[in-house]
């Protein structure tokens, strides 16, 4: 087995997210990862982006939606998507306020409550955050750790700067004001990259537009252009990896193969996996006899599925790990050499 070095992935990333199905044990490996980098004089943010929240309780004190010290260098923070969506449609309310006529304010509520319920709409307002989190957190830390949700969600959440690129250039269609404004469209062919230097500054681009245009197409572009700077910080390997956390089980196993495929064909580097809760050698009783075998085929097939990914394996514990005290044994666990 390609043998996952822990220590290195935390010293010299500045960002990794920890993933996998639900119930294997992220949020646990990413509070200890975070906590171990910050004993190694890191100063880590740890975010947590799963609705269902587990932060708190693996560090066994409240955190919430405001920054916590939980340790030296080390903050906490848990994102709430449905405080984001709200934060998110109060900005669009303000700015299609400006453009409504009195008449046409009950339509606009209507279809912002109606927003609150769209496919995607969680995704986009927290990725929004999530975008602003990466770009503050340069300045203030020395890596990022995300508690992020089940797979699933995950994956839609970071193909959203692809999508969010062509719903930008719809929006903008459906509200040309002007020809110069396609001189805004030609920048927001999805994929492109916005900060590139090769293409037109946004003061350019917006020039000779008309006030009610240029507010629309500004906030717009920027959203836009800072998701794609948060999807070229995911896509770099020196600066970023996905880590993958699952148990020696069928189901586990197979998402997580098919989420690394899915992210190495979206170009987002895979650093490993973390396969929690292994029967430890001591455990005996014939039922752990039979368990162990069946795990123990649960190992091939699982090597056979990710190889040539590294991975760590580490030992069911026998107690649940809770407070500092057991994440940082947990934490030493994960970065001891085998």
């Amino acid at each position: 087995m390609p043998e996952l070095n822990l220590h290195d992935l935390l010293s010299q990333r500045r960002q990794l997210m920890v993933g996998g199905k639900g119930g294997v044990g992220k949020t646990t490996v990413a509070s200890a990862l975070a906590l171990a980098a910050a004993n190694l004089g890191r100063r880590t943010l740890l975010v947590s982006t799963d609705p269902a929240h587990s932060l708190a309780d693996a560090f066994d004190r409240e955190i919430g939606n405001r920054e916590q010290t939980l340790a030296v260098n080390l903050t906490a923070l848990e994102v709430d998507p449905e405080q984001e969506v709200e934060e998110h449609l109060q900005r669009v309310r303000a700015q299609m306020a400006r453009f409504a006529r009195p008449e046409q304010r009950s339509a606009m509520e209507h279809q912002l409550k109606l927003s609150r319920q769209a496919p995607g709409a969680q995704e986009a307002a927290l990725l929004e955050r999530l975008t602003t989190i990466m770009e503050e957190a340069r300045e203030r830390f020395d890596l990022v750790v995300f508690d992020t949700a089940p797979t699933g969600h995950t994956l839609r959440l970071l193909s959203l700067p692809e999508v969010m690129a062509a719903w930008s250039e719809g929006l903008l269609r459906q509200h040309r004001r002007s020809e110069q404004l396609g001189k805004v469209l030609s920048h927001l062919t999805p994929g492109r990259d916005l900060d590139s230097p090769v293409n037109t500054p946004e003061e350019h681009q917006l020039a000779g537009l008309d006030d009610r245009t240029r507010d629309l197409a500004a906030p717009l572009i920027e959203r836009q252009r800072r998701f794609q700077k948060a999807r070229r910080l995911l896509s770099a390997p020196e600066h970023s990896a996905f880590l993958f956390v699952l148990t020696p089980e069928r189901l586990p196993i197979l998402e997580t193969e098919r989420a690394v495929h899915s992210l190495k064909e979206a170009g987002i580097p895979v650093a490993g996996a973390v396969v929690n809760r292994v029967l430890p050698d001591g455990a005996a009783g014939a039922f752990f006899q039979a368990r162990r075998e069946r795990e123990q085929r649960m190992l091939v097939d699982l090597a056979e599925r990710l190889d040539p990914l590294p991975r760590r394996q580490v030992p069911l514990f026998v107690d649940d790990i809770q407070g500092l005290s057991a994440l940082e044994a947990f934490g030493s666990r994960l970065l001891s050499t085998p």
